[in-house]
């Protein structure tokens, strides 16, 4: 009877100890995550880039397109581009921060910042992949 006790409170206290084991989370967010609509904080939608206006317009339209997202209108000379994903429109601005520096900026178009966050990261992350590859002119034909 004693022997059984013993070994009963020995299971316990290896269970507690288990259970009081640290449990760390990954800095990666979910698949659910980024597909599940949420409320977006702003900081999340800006991110300034080492790039030339230019580059990171045209960047960000590679990245509208390696998305499979659609373009509905773009402009050059302002640096915007309205383009839809997930049945809601959003407007990616290029603004020139100085000679070397430019700042993307994604918004909702209907500033609902209810959506799934997935769609702003995956932008940026397409551009942080190739951001750093230079342009190339092509030869004439």
């Amino acid at each position: 009877m004693e022997r059984t006790v013993k070994y009963i409170l020995f299971l316990l206290m290896i269970f507690i100890l288990a259970g009081a084991s640290p449990v760390f989370a990954s800095d990666e967010l979910l698949l659910s995550t980024l597909i599940t609509p949420q409320n977006v904080d702003f900081s999340i939608c800006t991110r300034t880039y080492i790039l030339p206006v230019e580059k990171l317009f045209y960047m960000a339209i590679a990245s509208v397109n390696a998305n499979n997202f659609q373009i509905d209108e773009i402009q050059s000379k302002t640096g915007y581009i309205l383009f839809t994903a997930v049945n809601k429109q959003y407007l990616a601005s290029i603004v020139q921060v100085d000679s070397k520096h430019s700042m993307l900026k994604i918004t909702p178009a209907n500033n609902n910042y209810f959506f799934p966050p997935g769609v702003v990261l995956n932008f940026f992350r397409y551009i942080d992949l190739y951001g750093a590859t230079p342009l190339v002119e092509l030869n004439k034909v």
